[in-house]
């Protein structure tokens, strides 16, 4: 039970994590990044991708969780189609190095977000390159969130440093 109150709480998170957001085009700067790798971070690889899949099934479901209030099927083709599809492999990528306790410091963590950004924002390049040319793509869709990629994964792994003697202490 706990499990399924995990990916619907998270996966809320996720679509609240997408309503801060500045408006560029063609892809708005928004907080989900941020909330993608926190449940990395928190959920691991199995119960992150199953909170982010949660979020996207409502999403195309027409629930207003993504960007800017939006929901429905075009978003999943569009410009962002790709960094949508980043999420789930960033979520399984760094979720499955972030349950090695080994990996749990600053650092590791630090650079295992980093990672997890790279992979959105290669994936979102990709699509929007098919879209608009790899140059135009990465001047528009990379280099605007290069900075706040970095402010965003030192946040997460303060958050999670910080909750997580706190959840170890409900498990116990």
């Amino acid at each position: 039970m706990w499990r399924l109150a995990a990916v619907v709480g998270g996966s809320w998170v996720i679509a609240a994590s997408s309503w801060v957001s500045a408006p560029i085009y063609p892809v708005p700067m928004t907080m989900q990044t941020f909330a993608i790798l926190l449940v990395a971070g928190l959920a691991g690889a199995r119960l992150g991708a199953a909170i982010i899949i949660t979020w996207l099934a409502q999403a195309a479901l027409g629930l207003p969780f993504l960007a800017e209030g939006s929901g429905g099927l075009d978003p999943f083709a569009g410009p962002t189609a790709g960094y949508l599809a980043g999420f789930v492999v960033a979520v399984i990528a760094s979720g499955s190095l972030a349950e090695r306790p080994g990996l749990r410091g600053w650092a590791p963590l630090l650079g295992l977000f980093m990672l997890g950004h790279a992979i959105i924002l290669a994936c979102g390049w990709l699509r929007l390159a098919m879209i608009i040319g790899p140059q135009p793509a990465f001047d528009s869709g990379v280099s605007p969130f290069l900075l706040g990629s970095v402010l965003k994964s030192f946040l997460a792994v303060a958050v999670i440093r910080l909750v997580e003697p706190w959840i170890r202490s409900l498990s116990s």
